[in-house]
């Protein structure tokens, strides 16, 4: 049994730590196990080999005090702690471009943005029952200037020991944004950048164009899943997501856009292997979204059919004082039917990230990551007609959105200085680097703009409490 000690040997860790000196934690988990955040991440939000199995169990492993209810067979009926589990994450933030967008009416708009907060998350983290947890968000959104559910993953899991002795964890999850389930983060929703700049798409690496499974659907659908964990290595998950969008009629109908056509079916598979301070993984990802139009068209007949599907990796060395984290992903996508405005009838679309960071004992370190989108030129999907009604500085204005030559081709770096002076507290500088933008070095709008003047700075304080 190579891997199973460590959550079951979890109780025994928890003694250690409530026996040590007082630690700087991630408020909501730290608050129910009594570990300091360490034990399940390198630096938020990134997880370790424990924090993984930790979320495979389904949040349920806790250290509170509980109310209590039994059966008169014995049967645990209710199991809640005196003190609830909750948290507030901040981001604050302010980004600059290195050269401001055109404004509609003329000139240039404001270049600096100061962003106070950019999300404030009020979270519930934790145990809602034996084998019952969850990790559930409501955050208020400075650019929509609104509060909406965020990302909520509510699991029910269990673990039975095999006649091999090696363990198996299996459990179903129920969530809104495909892979926001997912235990490494080399996968869309918790991989790198963990944030970045919403100043447009300039602080996005990927351009306008993007893939269906890279968070288009997050928070607009809701799925269940079904997993097991074999002995901690072999990971198999599969499931399917159907349209749920926030504020929209129930049933929806066609005042709604971007639905999905039934079932969406998605799929997970990995491969996990650790040794010493190291951990490995390699899998694969991918979903198939068939989309009706919406937007004033009935919600039957013709669909657009996306299937994403993807490959990732993770490797991790967590020492004393030194951590080092490698990942990345490759997601290909190919688009049938295509939507209303598509020049082609099929198109292809491949997504690519590459990162590594350092910490030194958790406090200073950094990132590196390179990222590229390519894909099949369309100029109705990524071009942009100007018609003879709109002024010439109208047109300009859509600098972050649109191709000359109808190329979703975009690539560049991103460079992060990070400093933690808590472990709730981070510090970040952010640089982000365009080689090519949209098709182009320069000129790739039509109207003069250069991919490099999308670079953008991004300074941002982020904490947990």
């Amino acid at each position: 049994m190579r891997h199973a000690t460590r959550f079951q040997l979890a109780l025994a860790v928890m003694v250690a730590v409530m026996l040590a000196p007082a630690a700087r934690a991630v408020p909501s988990f730290s608050r129910q196990t009594g570990l300091a955040c360490s034990a399940c991440h390198t630096v938020f939000p990134e997880l370790t080999p424990f924090g993984r199995e930790f979320k495979a169990n389904g949040y349920v492993l806790d250290n509170l005090k509980k109310v209590r209810a039994e059966s008169s067979t014995g049967q645990q009926l209710l199991s809640l702690s005196k003190i609830p589990t909750l948290s507030i994450l901040m981001q604050t933030a302010y980004s600059q471009m290195n050269k401001a967008t055109p404004d509609p009416n003329g000139g240039s708009t404001q270049n600096g943005t100061a962003q106070f907060p950019r999300q404030l998350t009020l979270v519930y983290a934790g145990r809602i029952a034996p084998h019952l947890g969850t990790l559930s968000e409501l955050t208020y959104s400075g650019k929509g200037d609104h509060v909406s559910i965020d990302n909520t993953d509510v699991r029910f899991a269990d673990m039975a020991v095999l006649p091999d002795k090696n363990t198996l964890i299996y459990g179903l999850d129920l969530n809104n944004n495909p892979t926001v389930q997912d235990l490494w983060n080399s996968t869309p929703a918790w991989g790198f950048p963990f944030s970045h700049s919403n100043v447009a798409v300039a602080g996005s690496p990927r351009g306008p164009a993007n893939v269906q499974i890279n968070q288009n659907f997050g928070q607009l659908v809701a799925g269940l899943t079904g997993y097991v964990f074999y002995d901690n290595s072999v990971y198999l998950e599969f499931g399917g997501y159907r349209s749920f969008q926030p504020g929209a009629v129930a049933p929806l109908d066609s005042t709604d856009s971007a639905v999905l056509a039934g079932f969406s079916p998605y799929w997970r598979a990995a491969y996990q292997y650790d040794w010493n301070a190291n951990s490995l993984e390699v899998g694969t990802y991918g979903e198939d979204f068939k989309v009706y139009p919406g937007g004033g068209a009935p919600l039957a007949g013709p669909q657009s059919s996306y299937l994403d599907v993807a490959g990732d990796f993770q490797y991790q060395y967590i020492g004393a004082d030194n951590i080092v984290t490698a990942a990345g992903t490759y997601i290909h996508e190919n688009l049938h039917a295509t939507p209303a405005g598509a020049a082609n009838p099929s198109d292809t679309l491949a997504v690519t990230k590459l990162w590594a960071n350092y910490y030194y004992r958790r406090r200073y370190g950094g990132s590196i990551a390179w990222f590229g989108t390519a894909g099949s030129r369309d100029s109705g999907l990524y071009g942009f007609a100007c018609s003879a009604a709109q002024t010439m500085a109208s047109c300009a204005a859509n600098a972050l959105t649109t191709s000359a030559t109808g190329s979703p081709d975009s690539n560049g770096y991103i460079v992060q200085a990070d400093y933690l002076p808590w472990y709730n507290v981070k510090l970040s500088a952010q640089y982000v680097i365009f080689n090519k933008f949209m098709g182009a070095t320069d000129n790739y709008d039509g109207y003069g703009r250069s991919a490099s003047d999308n670079n953008v700075l991004q300074l941002m304080l982020w904490y947990a409490f």
